[in-house]
């Protein structure tokens, strides 16, 4: 079960990523704030459909149980809109999606859970697989720099200023993936699943709350719904996926983050596909590769 979850919520986060990037203005220093304003929206709705229509009762102090996880998870997505800004998803997607490992390893050695060698391979299949993306993306977007820009615009499109984007993002993603890990640890969980979800949901509708007002009062910027498309399927996509996420992660700690992670290949080829980005032989390779290892945990589970 908990496989059919990861697949789907990569398959849904995957999707949303190229509407994030869809959505992403580079002339509008406030696109980053949008774009969290209408996740926070979309993500809200779902948690007042809960609330009414599927669980029986809240406890509302479980939003500040959950508060850890949900800090870590909306800081680092802000700080991921950010980063599209800048880059091409192709290459900010599997650069941030290197969280996935990072919250395998902390699973591994911090919570003691364990994986069969087969899954132990797949999941270092995954992994080298996400790096390699990010390293053929980087030098295929630098050999294009290098053809089409200035030195100056060279370093602001692929320096240090924006490649910190995605790198925070996997930072400070791991850390809630790991945090989550230990919430839903279906053994002993702190939360249900329905309660960490809501929980997560209500904490962005609040943080999009606070962030239309001060967009709309301090900054004067309007925020209109019918001309923001591209943000809006983003959140949709981005909060069907977090829907699977929370029930694979209760059951699979380890193995589903990087197994998520691989999202990132869905970002590359819809990035290609519909954005008319180039893909090497090389990355076809790559992904080939990250697809076999998800098989592989999908028939070797246990």
């Amino acid at each position: 079960m908990w496989f059919t979850s990861a697949l789907l919520c990569l398959l849904c986060w995957g999707t949303a990523d190229l509407f994030y990037k869809k959505g992403s203005a580079p002339n509008d220093r406030h696109s980053h704030l949008k774009i969290a304003i209408a996740v926070g929206l979309v993500m809200g709705v779902q948690a007042i459909y809960m609330l009414l229509f599927v669980v029986d009762s809240y406890d509302p102090m479980d939003l500040i149980v959950y508060l850890p996880v949900s800090s870590m998870y909306i800081l680092s997505m802000v700080i991921g809109y950010v980063g599209l800004r800048y880059l091409e998803v192709s290459l900010s997607s599997p650069l941030s999606n290197t969280s996935g490992a990072i919250a395998a390893v902390l699973a591994f050695f911090i919570m003691g859970q364990r994986m069969n060698s087969i899954q132990f391979i797949a999941v270092i299949m995954i992994t080298v697989g996400v790096v390699s993306l990010s390293f053929l993306e980087n030098r295929y977007a630098t050999e294009e720099s290098d053809l089409k820009q200035s030195p100056e615009e060279r370093h602001y499109r692929l320096g240090a200023l924006a490649l910190i984007f995605p790198l925070l993002y996997a930072l400070i993603d791991s850390l809630g993936t790991f945090l989550d890990g230990v919430y839903l640890n279906e053994n002993d969980p702190i939360l249900s699943e329905d309660s960490a979800l809501i929980s997560y949901e209500l904490t962005f509708l609040i943080v999009a709350i606070v962030i239309f007002i001060y967009l709309s009062l301090i900054k004067k910027q309007r925020f209109e719904i019918p001309k923001e498309k591209d943000k809006f399927l983003a959140a949709l996509f981005e909060t069907i996926g977090q829907f699977f996420y929370v029930p694979a992660m209760a059951s699979n700690a380890i193995i589903v983050p990087p197994m998520i992670a691989s999202y990132a290949i869905v970002s590359v080829l819809l990035g290609r596909i519909v954005l008319k980005e180039k893909l090497t032989k090389a990355q076809y390779s790559v992904i080939t590769v990250i697809m076999v290892a998800i098989a592989m945990l999908g028939f070797y589970d246990g």
